[in-house]
């Protein structure tokens, strides 16, 4: 597989991802359609397992890791198709883009890591201060889309944790394929994304409206099968400072996929606050060119 090819795949993946996410969870259903994406996800990683010849590994350090990603996915997905009922689905790829920065965060206490430099602790204190001015100068007022901000940031708090929690237990551990690891923690998940459809009365449509349908579909192949695989096949193959541009680029994309297709607009608010998350996250990612040998985790979102 070409490298490049799959670089551009995942940054395809990660932009188109969140307006996805909003035509799945159409009509209110939104439960749904995020219980068939891992209902789909997890058919379809199984079978590329079972193509391969290969197994999903069931020692102790690696059921530790599937718990901890299942759970972590469940919580931060459900988190992430409540919020993005009520923002722009350009913000939720903006809020996303935090996720190296906390995984550094974490990571530098969690894991005994190199402790951040002075830059980038600015770098923090600038996306944050950016996050402040999309929650406190929000010109409409609208409580319900500061909570979609709130369950979004949530959500990307969860992901991060217990990214740095699975290398936590993998460290000491037989490192487990990225296939392996994505089979194992649908397998935890989907059953609890099931569960929480059935309890909360979430119902199936009397009618699908097509572009839900391709939707759900895409999210559950392309989003949480083929986008993991490709993600840590780049990893494999580039420097993290190249695969870390990603989240630079992507909610550029997706700002412009959310104005273009979904006629979503930002009030003056979010666009500041958004450009200065993006100048945080840039700060942020620089500093990883400055001082090459400063290692942050790398994990896949949304």
């Amino acid at each position: 597989m070409s490298v490049p090819a799959a670089y551009l795949g995942v940054i395809l993946i990660w932009s188109t991802t969140p307006l996805a996410i909003q035509w799945s969870g159409a009509d209110g259903h939104y439960l749904f359609g995020l219980m068939a994406r891992m209902a789909i996800g997890l058919f379809v990683t199984l079978g590329l397992l079972s193509i391969m010849g290969r197994v999903i590994p069931r020692h102790k350090s690696a059921l530790w890791s599937y718990m901890v990603a299942g759970c972590g996915l469940f919580i931060a997905m459900s988190s992430t198709y409540w919020g993005a009922q009520h923002i722009p689905s350009g913000l939720i790829s903006v809020i996303f883009g935090l996720s190296p920065v906390l995984t550094a965060l974490m990571s530098t206490f969690w894991l005994n890591e190199k402790r951040l430099s002075i830059v980038r602790m600015f770098a923090i204190m600038i996306s944050l201060s950016g996050l402040g001015i999309i929650f406190l100068f929000n010109q409409s007022q609208d409580s319900i889309a500061l909570y979609g901000i709130a369950a979004l940031l949530f959500a990307v708090t969860v992901h991060s944790a217990s990214s740095v929690w699975i290398k936590r237990i993998n460290n000491s551990a037989i490192p487990l394929s990225p296939l392996a690891l994505n089979g194992g923690s649908l397998l935890v998940a989907a059953p609890l994304f099931a569960v929480s459809w059935l309890l909360l009365g979430d119902s199936v449509p009397a009618v699908f409206d097509e572009r839900v349908l391709w939707a759900i579909i895409y999210l559950g192949v392309i989003g949480s099968a083929l986008g993991f695989v490709l993600y840590y096949y780049i990893l494999h193959h580039l420097s993290a400072t190249v695969i870390s541009m990603i989240t630079l680029v992507t909610p550029v994309i997706a700002l412009w996929l959310g104005s273009t297709f979904n006629n979503e607009t930002l009030g003056s608010n979010a666009l500041i606050g958004t450009g200065t998350i993006m100048m945080g996250l840039l700060l942020f990612q620089l500093d990883r060119v400055w001082h090459p040998k400063q290692k942050v985790l790398q994990y896949d979102s949304q």
